[in-house]
């Protein structure tokens, strides 16, 4: 029980120090390329989870979960200021330039309410447990898209993609194979969910190792028009 007890631990460091390099890459990444480093709608999501997530973790007592949730709340808060620092020139030719703040504001308060219906639903443990695994899907997806539309690695690293692989294949262990606090037993959705975004993050990475300064957009481009 003890081993058990403290491969556990371990596991939730690894998470917590995997995630934390991703969000402070991601804050370099942006002010060194001025860009923003990770998809706006699952920044979003990160946002209103982290936030909420501090809140009740401190109120029911806190411990080290609760403070790196603050950790990455405050790191995220650099990530968002790159968004609207220089994220408007991705959508300028589909959004008009006075309508950026409006929707960016409209995704942050859908995040939160998506994210609080969570935990009124389903209670804040497996509520903040069963959102954290279904943003971390889709934000595997989007890291894809955002590679592909941007047609090159502005923003993006292999720091970043394999540190996010790596913190989110931790909890994927202890809480969907092992079993942990509100999941003694495991949990089938923690697993699958967790297992996707192991499918879909490598795929990223293999993406980065092969792009390289390579137009991908392009070459997207290109493929379709031969298909």
């Amino acid at each position: 029980m003890a081993d058990l007890h403290t491969t556990k631990i371990i596991l939730t460091v690894i998470s917590g120090l995997c995630w934390t390099i991703v969000y402070v890459e991601g804050v370099r990444l942006g002010l060194r390329d001025r860009s923003y480093a990770i998809p706006f709608f699952a920044l979003a999501l990160n946002l209103a989870w982290e936030l909420l997530h501090t809140f009740f973790g401190f109120r029911e007592g806190g411990g080290l979960q609760a403070t790196i949730n603050a950790i990455w709340f405050l790191l995220d808060l650099g990530i968002l200021y790159t968004y609207f620092k220089f994220g408007r020139k991705y959508v300028s030719r589909t959004l008009p330039g006075q309508h950026f703040i409006i929707w960016s504001m409209v995704v942050l308060m859908t995040a939160f309410a998506i994210e609080y219906a969570f935990i009124r639903e389903l209670g804040v443990f497996r509520g903040g447990a069963y959102a954290a695994f279904l943003q971390n899907l889709a934000m595997s997806i989007l890291f894809i898209q955002m590679l592909v539309s941007r047609g090159s690695r502005e923003g993006q690293s292999l720091l970043l993609a394999v540190n996010k692989w790596i913190g989110t294949l931790a909890p994927t262990i202890q809480f969907g194979v092992i079993g942990d606090l509100g999941f003694q037993h495991g949990s089938v959705l923690v697993v699958v969910a967790g297992s996707f975004c192991s499918v879909f993050d490598l795929i990223y990475i293999w993406l980065l190792t092969r792009s390289g300064t390579a137009d991908l957009g392009q070459d997207y481009r290109i493929s379709k028009k031969k298909g």
